[in-house]
């Protein structure tokens, strides 16, 4: 990153503390206010870490495709991970001018009117839909299911917005699944909020919404939330659902939430009164850190998940209709501009399962001799091959479809498997299909009018020279590469040091404190023409499955949950005795 020039006349030991709540862990992250130079951070890890068994109260076995936490685990980062940042940046607290956050989203949570989880509340430690849910809770499909349908039938204008089809993973879906499966604990909620915006009225002592997480998770479009008519269709008790426990005034990104309460202020080490900004998603928020704010810039943020979002010009007509976006929103991202959001629900997870999982034997010897790890192992087994050499496509839905078909109740698909396959062969076709994936959402921007002029990576995996290299030549682009590597952290720290009145708006900041590297993976054309015709196969392949071809899939998916759930053929001791 070029040093800035210093034109904002801002005091040179003036920084700002931006933390990024992610799926298994909270980081913080301090900057130097007139340049983004990192000056210190720190990792705090969530003791729960994600639920899907069971609850730490007790109670019932989880039910499957459930994903949920614990409220005091995001509490805990505030106390462990912005001192020890502020310590190893040797910054003296009175020097910080704000903080910001970042979530994961859409994770949610029910909880009363004075922002007290619900889970907190007593007799509710015991009920799963009183805790907060995970992006990654995925139970709610069939509640997406009958809102898409419902809104598709009716005609409804938003849907358009979201590619057609609206998510498991969203805030009308689980609030939905919560009325159903507990409604005890559905009226018990006064407020359906997300947990970006619950962890800044834990900082700040006030309720804020923001823009961002409204729009993309909560199907908040052109100044209105779905009906009471519409949600009163789908159950009559739902009715009054986005009135009563989520509508609230939209604050937009970069503008300041409130101050440190005397209470946030003892946790975090910061004064009291500090200035906070408004919530954000950590994938849109990592938009200024990258300096991908422009129109056209896609950003995709490569981790256990992969998120893309880009801005597009907001002229006086709407915006235009991308197949399978999970939205489209009016200053999502930057105020001003059309914030558009693709992603897809597994990549480093699909990498660490087979990993994990699978590649052992021969492969877990060698890496133990080498010291390597399984993945760099793998990674340099399989780098150098030709393309297609391992006579394998692999479909990369083992979390399910983000986009562009919006279907979590799609799996995984490895084609071509013969005696000859080794443990590289598919760990490099799982990495493939992430990139192929990665290319059907930019096909379906580009198909759709809305031009992609470069494609920019954060996350962990831009440290994997053999993923970036597939990604490369699957685009047929360069890569750009972006300079943090606590990018969702530094770009709440941005989104702070807006709210502080440092700068005027969130473009001049992230060309000030954010930075990429560009061009720094050039593609091969040789590799890409030959991963051209893998995709070929993979598109085959994508459409047969997800697209109408064959609900073989789907069939499998409702098989295992019947048996999870005792609905299935017998186990266990029962099925001892049978074969006896």
């Amino acid at each position: 990153m070029t040093a800035a020039v210093n034109a904002h006349n801002i005091p040179d030991g003036a920084a700002v503390v931006g933390v990024d709540f992610g799926t298994l862990s909270g980081r913080a992250v301090v900057l130097r206010v007139h340049d983004g130079a990192e000056l210190g951070s720190a990792e705090h890890p969530y003791a729960h870490a994600v639920l899907t068994d069971r609850l730490p109260a007790g109670g019932p076995d989880l039910a499957p495709d459930t994903a949920l936490q614990v409220p005091e685990d995001y509490r805990e980062v505030l106390r462990r991970a912005v001192p020890a940042a502020l310590a190893d940046a040797g910054v003296d607290p009175a020097d910080v001018i704000g903080i910001g956050t970042d979530f994961t989203a859409c994770t949610v949570l029910p909880a009363l009117a004075d922002g007290t989880p619900l889970c907190e509340v007593p007799g509710f430690a015991d009920r799963p839909h009183a805790y907060p849910k995970l992006w990654k809770h995925h139970a709610a499909q069939p509640e997406a299911d009958e809102i898409n349908a419902l809104a598709a039938e009716r005609g409804e204008p938003w849907l358009a917005r979201y590619g057609g089809r609206i998510s498991s993973e969203w805030e009308f879906a689980k609030g939905l699944q919560v009325l159903r499966e507990d409604p005890e604990a559905y009226g018990r909620a006064d407020r359906w909020i997300e947990a970006a915006d619950w962890i800044v009225w834990e900082l700040c002592g006030r309720e804020t919404r923001n823009v961002s997480t409204a729009g993309y998770k909560g199907i908040h479009q052109d100044g209105a939330w779905p009906t009471r008519d519409f949600l009163g269709a789908l159950d009559p008790r739902f009715a009054s659902f986005a009135e009563d426990k989520i509508a609230f005034p939209l604050s937009p990104q970069g503008e300041r939430a409130g101050g440190l309460t005397a209470r946030a202020a003892a946790w975090t080490g910061l004064p009291e009164g500090t200035p906070v900004a408004v919530g954000t998603i950590d994938a849109h928020v990592t938009a200024a850190s990258a300096d991908t704010v422009a129109p056209g810039e896609m950003l995709a943020i490569m981790g256990t998940s992969t998120c893309h979002v880009m801005n597009a010009e907001a002229d006086a007509g709407a915006p235009a209709e991308v197949p399978g976006m999970c939205g489209v929103v009016d200053g999502g991202i930057v105020p001003g501009l059309w914030g558009y959001e693709a992603g897809q629900s597994g990549v480093g997870d699909i990498f660490a399962w087979f990993a994990d999982s699978f590649a052992g034997g021969a492969a877990s010897r060698e890496a133990a001799e080498t010291g390597e790890s399984l993945h760099d192992l793998l990674s340099r087994r399989a780098s150098g091959r030709p393309p297609g050499a391992h006579g394998l496509v692999a479909l990369d839905w083992h979390s399910g479809n983000r986009s562009v078909l919006v279907d979590h109740d799609l799996s995984g698909v490895v084609a071509g498997l013969t005696l000859a396959t080794r443990p590289e062969d598919v760990y490099a076709a799982l990495v493939e299909a992430t990139a192929y994936g990665a290319r059907t959402i930019v096909d379906a921007f580009e198909s759709s009018g809305v031009p992609v002029h470069g494609f920019t990576v954060a996350g962990g995996l831009k440290r994997n020279p053999f993923v970036m290299g597939v990604y490369a030549d699957v685009l047929g682009r360069p890569l750009h590469l972006a300079d943090s590597d606590q990018a969702p952290a530094a770009g709440a720290a941005i989104h702070a040091a807006v709210a502080a009145g440092a700068y005027p708006g969130i473009p001049e900041a992230s060309a000030a404190m954010g930075g990429r590297t560009r061009d720094a993976v050039l593609p091969d054309p040789g590799r890409t023409a030959a991963y051209d015709r893998l995709y070929a196969v993979y598109t085959d392949l994508h459409d047969h499955f997800g697209r109408g071809g064959s609900d073989a899939l789907h069939r499998l998916r409702a098989i295992r949950n019947a048996a999870l759930n005792g609905d299935g053929a017998p186990a266990g001791a029962e099925h001892e005795e049978r074969i006896r």
